[in-house]
């Protein structure tokens, strides 16, 4: 893109279904013309029983901005999101703290949460 953009005010709310969250934040184009911006969602279990990469794409959005537009940009976390394969190959979501976490790309994250589960 030849502008720039800024994330702020990431919120992370229950929905009424268990183990469903609306992540939402605002996205800003800071920079003097329009553009695009493919915002990422990355997800990491920051405590699992087995080994888990460091962080997982869990969602993307493109979205195109005219200059000094803000727009507030929404993720549904559902529990596909959450879950992993245990020891015996069954899906589960184990309890504790997943880090929810925003940005242009793996190696430029804007925004993060951490996201309990109990």
């Amino acid at each position: 893109s030849y502008t720039q953009f800024s994330y702020k005010n990431l919120v992370i709310a229950p929905l009424t279904e268990k183990y469903h969250f609306r992540a939402t934040f605002t996205l800003t184009n800071t920079g003097t013309v329009a553009g695009d911006e493919v915002v990422q969602l990355y997800i990491r279990d920051k405590l699992a029983s087995v080994a888990r990469p460091v962080m997982e794409l869990k969602g993307l959005k493109r979205l195109h901005l005219a200059r000094g537009e803000s727009r507030q940009v929404e993720f549904t976390i559902t529990p596909e999101m959450l879950q992993m394969l245990d020891n015996n190959l069954k899906p589960v979501i184990e309890p504790g703290d997943f880090n929810i976490m925003i940005g242009a790309s793996s190696k430029d994250i804007r925004l993060k949460e951490v996201l309990s589960i109990e």
